[in-house]
């Protein structure tokens, strides 16, 4: 046997690692994903685009990018609750960026500035929007900017619907609200207030429309099923909030029951303070970790004095005032009434459990199916079963806000400028999430969130604004803070960091591609990008590669 070995040649690992040597087998490409702040904002706002316009001081074009999609920054950045945030990725950094500030300081901006947008060339179509809430304004807004002649309808006698009659003053003062109803008026569409529409066909036909849109909102408050007599007060919470608004504001007495725990409930309790009452008492038959208010505005009530009888519900009320019954929430969910009976000396017992629609005119429409709450049903283009007649915003149920209304209003407007026009309305895929596991954030420091100032309480007695707005600085500094997720924002990165000259600049705003006979494939971009703007992607294999494999060149 020899004891030569047959090959003394060591083998060079690296030509035989996948990504190493004469052939590529992946390269670099730059993706556009969908952030999560757009994702969870229900009017479908491009968040993340008009605060990088903002981040540079391009003020007027972060605006125009934000009332594309939503006509009311300035209420929105006021009382919306902000889901933005809720679902910003910077929050497992450090704290959410501070969108609505910035979203308030634009709309402030626009109405300070008198910034307008265009319409669209006419096109001889009419559409009859019955509502001028969030959803029929928003509608009327886009569908103006098409081009289409709009009028609204409404039995107020002011626009704004919730946004004007439920809404506190504190929260969304009248002065800015207005301001923006004023620019969508000004666009020429006609609003007709104080009138009711009970008979939709008839009127569609009578005016000659060609569409419409249905927004009447829930305007009507529920009531509890207890006994009661005279002598003191029961009234329900959007009534309450609509006397205030006409001028007709009532006298609470000095104590003041709440029946509920959502955000109406804290509002009707934090306006009762401010009519008078020296007590605000929350009766909730759950506890407050179960309460369906923000945490936010439960916090302000309970900052400004709001008293709360968790887990007691009502069963009856009068002259003794409100007798309240402990209720048992068990381990599933469940709640059991325990027969202890508790009597509170309220004067007045306000009721926040929600609303509902006044939707008999519709009933009078074969075509229009109602789902067992009673909310419209609607197809994907937001269209009810009568052809021609679309409905949105509380009156189909779903997640009930201001948002999500601004949100119908914007679908259903697109929905019915591509029947006018012929066709159905498909809106395109949305791209991929970008979560904040898929960031490199060791380009990133911790950056403080700003914080917005607010009245004391001593000077909480009346309805005057609690939150002031942010400063050009502090937009410009919240704007600053995005992490820009799954977008790229040319920070140079892979431009530095590519050890063969690859990769490309294109200019400002158009980002960066690749020059693939430099290439190799080696992920650096990818590994440098901090906001996961770039994939890397499988070298395709057809017919030509098989001939001629990805090679690069090298540099002379």
């Amino acid at each position: 046997m020899s004891l030569i070995p047959s090959d003394l040649t060591p083998v060079l690992q690296a030509t035989l690692q996948k990504g190493l040597g004469p052939q590529r087998w992946q390269r670099p490409v730059w993706v556009d994903h969908l952030p999560p702040c757009n994702s969870a904002c229900p009017a479908g706002e491009n968040i993340q685009a008009w605060l990088e316009h903002a981040r540079v001081g391009e003020f007027e074009a972060a605006w125009r990018t934000l009332v594309a999609d939503n006509p009311m920054p300035a209420a929105h950045g006021r009382a919306c609750y902000h889901p933005c945030e809720t679902h910003c990725n910077r929050r497992d950094l450090d704290e959410p960026v501070l969108i609505h500030a910035v979203e308030r300081f634009l709309g402030d901006l626009a109405s300070e500035k008198g910034w307008t947008v265009p319409t669209g060339p006419d096109t001889g179509k009419r559409v009859l929007i019955v509502g001028a809430g969030p959803a029929g304004l928003s509608c009327a807004w886009h569908l103006r900017r098409m081009g289409h002649a709009v009028e609204i309808r409404d039995a107020m006698s002011e626009p704004g619907g919730m946004l004007h009659y439920g809404i506190p003053a504190y929260r969304l003062p009248r002065a800015e609200l207005m301001a923006e109803i004023e620019r969508i008026a000004a666009m020429g569409v006609t609003m007709t207030m104080n009138t009711t529409v009970d008979d939709l066909e008839r009127d569609m036909a009578e005016g000659g429309f060609d569409a419409c849109f249905v927004a009447i909102g829930t305007q009507a408050g529920n009531h509890l099923d207890i006994p009661a007599v005279d002598g003191r007060k029961m009234v329900d919470a959007v009534r309450l909030f609509e006397d205030i608004e006409t001028g007709r504001a009532p006298s609470v007495g000095r104590v003041v029951g709440v029946v509920g725990g959502g955000n109406t409930a804290m509002d009707a309790a934090r306006t009762a303070k401010r009519l008078g009452a020296e007590e605000a008492i929350l009766i909730y038959r759950r506890d407050r970790a179960h309460m369906r208010a923000d945490p936010y505005e439960a916090d302000e009530a309970f900052f400004e004095g709001v008293r709360a009888k968790w887990l007691n519900a009502p069963v009856r009320f009068g002259n003794e005032g409100v007798t309240i019954e402990a209720i048992e929430l068990d381990e599933d969910g469940s709640l059991r009434p325990t027969g202890e009976l508790e009597t509170l000396p309220v004067d007045t017992l306000v009721l926040a459990l929600g609303q509902h629609a006044e939707t008999e005119f519709l009933h009078r429409i074969d075509d229009i199916a109602f789902a067992r709450d009673d909310s419209v049903l609607v197809d994907a283009t937001m269209m009810t079963g009568r052809a021609g007649v679309f409905a949105g915003g509380d009156l189909i149920g779903g997640a009930r806000t201001m948002t999500a209304a601004t949100g119908h209003g914007k679908k259903a407007a697109r929905a019915i400028d591509a029947r006018l026009k012929g066709g159905t309305y498909a809106p395109g895929e949305k791209a991929p999430p970008v979560d904040f596991d898929m960031l490199n954030l060791p380009h990133f420091l911790d950056a403080g969130r700003s914080q917005m100032s607010a009245l004391p309480l001593q000077a909480r007695d009346g309805f005057a604004e609690v939150v002031a707005g942010i400063s050009e600085r502090e937009a410009r500094y919240e704007a600053d803070r995005c992490l820009s997720c799954g977008n790229c924002f040319e920070c140079d990165n892979c431009f530095a960091a590519c050890p063969e000259q690859a990769v490309i600049k294109l200019g400002k705003g158009k980002k960066y591609t690749v020059d693939l006979n430099l290439c190799t494939g080696c992920a650096v971009c990818y590994d440098q990008c901090p906001c996961h703007a770039i994939e890397m992607e499988t070298e395709p294999v057809g017919p030509e590669d098989a001939v001629r494999p990805a090679r690069f060149k090298v540099r002379p």
